[in-house]
C-alpha cells in the first residue's frame, strides 16, 4: 500500500491538538446547584482535579461572600454549611501542592420555608428504582409534621419529620413527580422532580399463570421439606380461574392438614438453573449484573382466621453466596410485616404494620443486592400503603454449584391447620 501524505488544514491541526490535551482539572460540585435556592443547613458537595501539578490537589473550601467557612484535606468535601436566609455567592475551591488554586462559583438563595430536593435531580434520567432525598423548612415554630411523594398525582410515600430518604418503584417513561411537606400550621410547600425512567429494567408478567411451579410441604415444629403427597399437610394449586380474578386468568392455591402450623411452599425458577421461563443463562452472563428486583402481585384472601402468615420471598445464589429477601405478613402473630435474617436464620420484626383484608391486596416489595453482596429491604408496599424500611443483612453460604433466580409464594398454616385457599393475580416481577 502506498503512504499518502495529507495536509491538514489549520482548524484540523487545532482539533487533533485539542483531543491530547489533558483531560479536565478543577472543581466539580454536585451539591448545591448554582442559582438553586436551599434550605439551611446547605449541603456542599464536590470533587476536585488538577493537571497542572503532578503531586495532586491539597485541599479543598468553601467560601461565603469572600469568607473561608470550611477546608478540609484531600480531593472532596461533603459538609453542611448553616446559613441564614438571604442570597449568597459561594464559591467551592482546591489548592495544589504546587501553590495553585481552581474554584468554580456557586451562587444560592437560602430560604426559610419550602421543599429542598438532593436528588433525583428536576428533569434528569433514572433507574426504575431512583433515591429521593429532601429535606423542608418553615417559619412555622411548630415544625414540619410531614413529607411525601406524589407520582403521576398519586402520593406513594409519606414519613414524619423534616426529611426523607426513599426509594421509589417507577415505571418506564416519563413522570411527573413531586416532593412536598406539610408544617404544624397548616401550611404546605412543593418542589416538582420531573424524572424519565430509563428502559433498563426487564419484566416477567403474569408469573400465577406460566408453568414450571414447584411445590413442597414444610412440617411443623422443624419445617422438614416433603414432597406431596405429603402426611400431616395437604396442598395444591389451580390456574386459568377466571372468578375470583383480576385478570380472568388467576391461579388458586390451597393448603390443610393435620399438623398445626405447617406450610406450603410454592416455587418459581426463573433465570440460571432449572429456569422454566426460557433464561438457563449458561454462560452465566446476566446473573452477576442483576441488583434491584420488584416483587408484584395481587393476592386474594378468603380466610383472615386461617392465614397464620402469607409469604413473598425473592432467591438470588451464585458463587456459593445465598439471598433469600423473606417478607412475611404475619396477622396471627406479630401482627407486622417480617423479613429474613439470612446469617442468622431467622425472622425479624420490621415494626410495621401488615393489615390484609378479605377479597384482593395489592403487595409491591422492592430489594437490592448491593455492591457489598448485603441483603438490602427498601420497602414494602401494601393496599397503597408504603412502608419504608431500609435494612441490611449479610448472605449466607450455600453449594457453588447453585445458580439462578427464583420467587416463591407460601401459606403457613394457623394452629388448627384448617383448610385455607388463596389466589394470585397479575404476578410480575422486576429485574435490572
Amino acid at each position: 500500500m502506498n503512504n499518502i501524505m495529507l495536509k491538514l488544514p489549520p482548524f484540523a491541526v487545532l482539533i487533533l491538538c485539542l483531543a491530547v490535551t489533558p483531560a479536565f482539572a478543577g472543581v466539580v460540585v454536585s451539591s448545591p446547584a448554582n442559582n438553586a435556592t436551599v434550605g439551611s443547613p446547605v449541603r456542599y458537595a464536590a470533587t476536585a482535579t488538577t493537571n497542572t501539578c503532578a503531586r495532586g490537589v491539597a485541599a479543598m473550601g468553601v467560601y461565603v461572600n469572600n469568607q473561608l467557612y470550611y477546608s478540609v484535606n484531600g480531593t472532596s468535601l461533603n459538609t453542611a454549611i448553616a446559613l441564614a436566609p438571604g442570597s449568597y455567592r459561594t464559591v467551592v475551591i482546591e489548592w495544589d501542592y504546587c501553590g495553585g488554586a481552581l474554584t468554580t462559583p456557586v451562587n444560592i438563595t437560602v430560604a426559610n420555608s419550602g421543599v429542598f430536593v438532593d436528588a433525583p435531580a428536576n428533569n434528569s434520567t433514572v433507574n426504575a428504582l431512583p433515591t429521593y432525598s429532601a429535606s423542608a423548612q418553615t417559619s412555622c415554630a411548630k415544625g414540619i409534621g410531614a413529607m411525601g411523594i406524589y407520582v403521576d398525582n398519586a402520593l406513594v410515600y409519606t414519613t414524619p419529620g423534616a426529611t426523607l430518604q426513599t426509594a421509589v418503584n417507577l415505571p418506564e417513561g416519563t413522570h411527573r413527580t413531586v416532593v412536598q411537606a406539610w408544617d404544624n400550621c397548616g401550611g404546605s410547600f412543593a418542589t416538582p422532580v420531573n424524572v424519565t425512567v430509563q428502559g433498563s429494567a426487564e419484566t416477567f408478567t403474569n408469573l400465577q399463570a406460566t408453568h414450571g411451579w414447584n411445590s413442597w410441604g414444610q412440617l411443623a415444629p422443624l419445617d422438614l421439606d416433603c414432597d406431596a403427597p405429603c402426611q400431616g399437610v395437604s396442598f395444591g394449586m389451580q390456574q386459568g380461574v377466571t372468578s375470583p380474578s383480576m385478570s380472568g386468568n388467576a391461579t388458586q392455591f390451597s393448603l390443610s392438614g393435620t399438623t398445626p402450623y405447617s406450610d406450603v411452599l410454592f416455587e418459581l425458577p426463573l433465570i440460571g438453573q432449572f429456569s422454566t421461563q426460557g433464561m438457563p443463562d449458561p454462560n452465566e452472563n446476566e446473573l452477576p449484573l442483576l441488583h434491584t428486583f420488584t416483587y408484584d402481585t395481587w393476592f386474594y384472601l378468603t380466610n383472615a382466621n386461617a392465614t397464620q402468615a402469607e409469604e413473598f420471598d425473592v432467591n438470588w445464589f451464585m458463587g456459593g453466596v445465598g439471598m433469600t429477601w423473606g417478607h412475611q405478613c404475619n396477622p396471627l402473630g406479630d401482627g407486622q410485616w417480617d423479613i429474613w435474617d439470612n446469617a442468622r436464620g431467622q425472622w425479624v420484626s420490621t415494626g410495621a404494620p401488615c393489615t390484609m383484608t378479605l377479597g384482593w391486596n395489592h403487595v409491591t416489595i422492592n430489594v437490592q443486592r448491593d455492591e457489598n453482596n448485603q441483603l438490602l429491604y427498601h420497602s414494602i408496599v401494601l393496599n397503597g400503603t408504603v412502608y419504608n424500611i431500609n435494612r441490611s443483612y449479610p448472605p449466607f453460604t450455600v453449594p457453588d454449584s447453585w445458580y439462578g433466580i427464583t420467587v416463591n409464594y407460601q401459606m403457613d398454616g394457623n394452629a388448627h391447620q384448617e383448610a385455607n385457599t388463596t389466589y394470585l393475580d397479575n404476578f410480575n416481577f422486576r429485574y435490572w
